[in-house]
């Protein structure tokens, strides 16, 4: 089977959007390939430096949830990056060969300086992170690497310091990971925007269900729609948008000609997301509240994931370090 690898950043409590957007692919991709995930906990001191205590917090959230929306350890690997210094290791050996002006040219260096004000990110973590996700990758000798069509161009860094490594040295050793194409349903936040931590507009996997009931019948609806009898256009509706990833054709038909015939309240269109989110969510509730009843479940799944990826990582690295003639 060929290796994908992904992983995710422990800088929040997992939301309905990575459940959506990455997390349920994940599921699937462990029938069809030899996955490697992980939590990037490295990366999430690029933009929490200041406060690293909260990161255990969001890392043990993010295994639960994990575990909870249906990966399996007998079908993949899951692990924390930080305990395999490995990717430390081949970071720094790849931070040597790699050209700063393409750092200063990924798309998230500007974006993420512009949508993070609040914070102090002129750090080499910050600009330097893309190699650091390199070497994740790279360590794996993964051949895919699961991104949506508009994050192609994150993954291309870490092609090029394969290539340029390839032709440095004049080996193979790295393989240039490929990208595997999946469709990521975009999932619109409590607030309209996109569903972000940062932004505080997410419906969390850890929220109970009155949280969650609160959350979607609070939210704003067409603004134009005043009352009751008035009609509307679903598309300016933030709630139809949610509509759009959790219920299905025939709902999302009804909804949409009742609340432009005015025949359908925004209340009851709203009951009707909370009807399919709760069949979405209830089984991950149920399912935490299982693995959190099983003390040491979830350390013991990590550390015999640290061990299979220990192991990849030192055979990738002893391949390295001959390539590079140390000793």
């Amino acid at each position: 089977m060929e290796r994908v690898l992904s992983g995710m950043q422990p800088s929040g409590y997992l939301h309905i959007g990575n459940l959506m957007g990455a997390l349920h692919n994940w599921v699937r991709l462990q029938e069809e390939y030899e996955c490697f995930y992980f939590v990037a906990d490295w990366h999430a001191l690029t933009t929490n430096y200041t406060n690293p205590s909260v990161i255990r917090d969001y890392t043990e959230d993010l295994l639960l949830n994990f575990l909870a929306a249906g990966l399996d350890p007998e079908k993949c690997t899951i692990f924390v990056q930080s305990k395999v210094p490995e990717h430390a290791e081949l970071h720094i050996l790849l931070s040597m060969i790699t050209p700063l002006g393409w750092l200063e040219r990924v798309p998230t260096y500007k974006e993420k300086k512009e949508e993070i004000r609040n914070k102090d990110l002129g750090t080499y973590g910050f600009l330097g992170y893309p190699v650091l996700q390199s070497a994740d990758i790279l360590l794996y000798r993964a051949r895919y690497v699961p991104v949506g069509i508009d994050q192609v161009p994150h993954l291309e860094i870490t092609r090029e310091i394969a290539r340029r490594f390839a032709f440095l040295y004049k080996d193979d050793a790295l393989i240039e990971p490929e990208p595997l194409l999946t469709e990521f349903p975009k999932v619109t936040g409590v607030d309209g925007r996109k569903m972000s931590k940062s932004y505080d507009n997410a419906v969390y996997l850890n929220d109970p269900p009155e949280v969650v009931e609160k959350k979607i019948l609070t939210m704003v609806t067409d603004t134009q729609r005043m009352r009751r009898t008035d009609p509307g256009d679903p598309e300016r509706s933030p709630v139809f948008q949610l509509h759009k990833v959790f219920s299905s054709k025939d709902e999302i038909e009804e909804v949409a000609e009742g609340c432009r015939k005015a025949a359908i309240g925004c209340i009851d269109c709203k009951k009707i997301l909370l009807k399919n989110l709760f069949r979405v969510l209830e089984p991950i509730w149920e399912k935490r509240r299982e693995i959190s009843g099983r003390p040491g479940l979830v350390e013991g799944i990590v550390a015999s994931g640290v061990q299979k990826a220990t192991a990849v990582a030192r055979e990738t690295m002893a391949m390295v370090k001959e390539t590079l003639g140390m000793y």
